[in-house]
């Protein structure tokens, strides 16, 4: 069995102008000062050039390089946003342009072949960079009829998720090719948010085998979803771990929707690690029953509690969850030594 690797951290709701976070060397002594032994590397042009990492081994060797000055490594590399782009749905053109280069805003088509090449170099780069796991979104068509009102039409979900498919399976086949499993974080807004829609996306893609997950139990927590039951039924898929928190407190004015709320009012929001509603405990247990082999990764997002904080917390927090996993039984001092003959004379049989 393998014990699971931690604390590392995301580095993308950490990026900004000021000292440290304002470019990666900073941000990795940073990183390793408060105790993080790998950071989830978000593909931005601000910490790394995914362009040049895809063919350069100089590049990533470099990066590497840098890292290691620090103690640190790299857990993933992260194309969320890139990921979110290779489908849209017109309803959210305007909003996510943001995430695409100046030069294919406003144009769909080359917003979409943009974020699959960014797809296909991620997998390159990974490989490079010798990394397992490679983490992000799926996008979503599907999502403004998330709710069956006014009544979907027949197959617009079945293709929905064919039209996915069909997207993804050259970016899937370039992973297989780098050797790199791609982990979707399952999350609201996306097609892929939860367990039935992942099986639906498996059926689309022939049950890829770099077809992974992100787990993170926050999003179940704010979904109503039974995120430790969650690993019983996927652990196999699971190949890369959020560590974050949130809190489900419903009343007789609102619920899981969330009545348009900011994050703040809001019946469910993501807290700082705990400092939420999720069973941790029960979660490293069952990751580390089932052999997980990845990093466990704080992402923080909090309403109320200041970044540099949660960072600092998380790193302790997580060390302090991580279970080192034992090299044999508890009872093998006991253990009989019976050969077979003696087995089957414990049966009552004949040798």
């Amino acid at each position: 069995m393998k014990t699971i690797k931690g604390p590392a951290i995301f580095l993308a709701q950490f990026m900004g102008d000021e000292v440290p976070f304002d470019n990666l060397a900073n941000l990795a002594g940073w990183a390793a000062g408060l105790g993080y032994q790998a950071i989830q590397l978000p593909c931005d042009p601000r910490l790394f050039d995914l362009s040049l990492a895809a063919d350069s081994q100089a590049y990533c060797d470099d990066v590497a390089g840098l890292l290691a000055t620090h103690g640190l490594q790299i857990s993933e590399l992260s194309t969320h946003l890139q990921g979110q782009l290779v489908a849209v749905h017109p309803a959210y053109d305007t909003l996510f342009d943001g995430f695409a280069p100046a030069e294919v805003r406003g144009k769909p088509a080359a917003r979409q072949a943009w974020a699959t090449d960014q797809l296909l170099r991620g997998a390159r780069a990974s490989r490079r960079l010798g990394l397992a796991a490679h983490v992000s979104f799926s996008g979503a068509l599907a999502w403004p009829y998330i709710y069956p009102w006014p009544q979907r039409p027949a197959g617009l979900v079945d293709e929905a998720f064919a039209e996915l498919g069909r997207r993804w399976l050259p970016i899937l086949n370039a992973f297989e090719d780098a050797g790199v499993d791609v982990c979707y974080e399952l999350h609201p807004g996306e097609d892929l948010h939860d367990g039935v829609t992942f099986e639906r996306f498996l059926d689309a893609v022939d049950g890829h085998a770099r077809a992974n997950i992100l787990y993170d139990p926050s999003h179940f927590v704010l979904q109503q979803l039974d995120h430790l039951a969650f690993i019983d039924i996927y652990h196999e898929r699971i190949k890369a771990f959020h560590v974050k928190d949130a809190e489900f407190r419903p009343s007789g004015r609102q619920g899981v929707y969330g009545g348009y709320q900011g994050w703040l009012e809001r019946a469910g929001r993501f807290r700082s690690l705990g400092d939420g509603q999720i069973d941790f405990k029960a979660i490293f247990s069952k990751l580390a029953q089932y052999d997980y082999p990845g990093w466990a990764v704080l992402e923080w997002e909090c309403a109320l509690k200041h970044p540099e904080d949660g960072a600092r917390e998380g790193a302790e927090f997580i060390r302090s969850h991580i279970i080192r996993v034992a090299g044999r039984a508890f009872d093998d001092f006991a253990g009989s030594g019976a050969d077979r003959r003696q087995l089957r004379a414990l049966m009552g049989l004949e040798g």
